[in-house]
């Protein structure tokens, strides 16, 4: 254990998922209203595609799901997203939730704290996805900052301390140049000092390989669970998952492993049967 900058507080992964080492699902949602590559689709196709997606997660055996709004390129910043992906993105989530036992979170992107908790809220979701908890980054839409002070002010004013926050430690798709003369092990502290309750290792993108060494060095800072947040697949599945307690995983699980195409629940068993081995 590394020397405690909060007190202890509850492990969020086993109360959600009641297992070690959870597997989440990534649902990659169609683009919706607001967003560039929205062209008008019912929005009954785009809900049944969610929810298609994440039966197939279901079947495959995964612990948990988690909805995002993937086609939403190029993702806005927090303060430019709209009413309308919001509203989406509740329904959608509503709907998977109906469909699926399984725990459900959201990440609403690109960083948007807020948007995910009420969404959260709105669909009976157990936890949110926050890339960019605290400190700050240049990121693909720009500088952006951590709002876990106000979001989790917001979390208190909507009575929702009962979805819990996956926070990313050194998050994937920009350049840490502002932060950069403070180690991993010191913005894990951050994040944990900013009250998430589970961390996230990732690659440097959508797909990357997260290292082993990152997952070793966080969970040596880190007094709260750590999770892979990008890049498992079959052949790295079993060393990474010797480390992290727990994985979101996308990429790999999709047909020929490309991250827009339907979820594949062939790949999906496979991982699953290694990580039924490691737990």
């Amino acid at each position: 254990m590394a020397n405690s900058v909060f007190p202890p507080k509850e492990n969020m992964l086993e109360k959600i998922f009641k297992k070690r080492k959870p597997i989440i699902g990534v649902i990659h949602s169609k683009p919706l209203p607001g967003a560039p590559k929205y062209k008008g689709e019912p929005m009954d196709s785009v809900y049944e595609f969610a929810i298609n997606e994440a039966k197939r997660f279901e079947e495959g055996g995964v612990d948990g799901i988690i909805v995002e709004n993937g086609w939403d390129i190029p993702f806005a910043k927090p303060e430019d997203i709209g009413f309308e992906t919001v509203t989406s993105m509740s329904v959608m989530s509503e709907l998977v939730a109906r469909e699926t036992s399984l725990p459900i979170g959201v990440n609403c992107l690109a960083n948007a704290a807020f948007a995910s908790l009420t969404i959260g809220k709105a669909s009976r979701s157990d936890f949110i996805r926050v890339n960019q908890w605290c400190n700050a980054y240049v990121a693909n839409e720009g500088i952006i900052e951590g709002r876990a002070a106000q979001v989790l002010r917001d979390r208190a004013r909507l009575n929702a301390d009962d979805i819990a926050v996956f926070a990313d430690v050194h998050v994937k798709h920009g350049s840490h140049s502002i932060c950069a003369d403070r180690s991993i092990g010191e913005m894990t502290r951050d994040a944990e000092w900013f009250d998430a309750d589970v961390l996230i290792a990732t690659g440097n993108r959508t797909g990357d390989p997260t290292q082993v060494s990152e997952v070793q060095n966080i969970k040596e800072s880190a007094n709260l669970p750590v999770i892979i947040g990008s890049g498992l697949n079959i052949d790295n599945c079993a060393s990474l998952m010797e480390v992290a307690d727990g994985a979101i995983v996308a990429t790999s699980l999709k047909k020929d492993g490309v991250w827009w195409n339907e979820v594949d629940v062939e790949r999906v068993k496979r991982l699953m049967d290694i990580v039924s081995n490691l737990r």
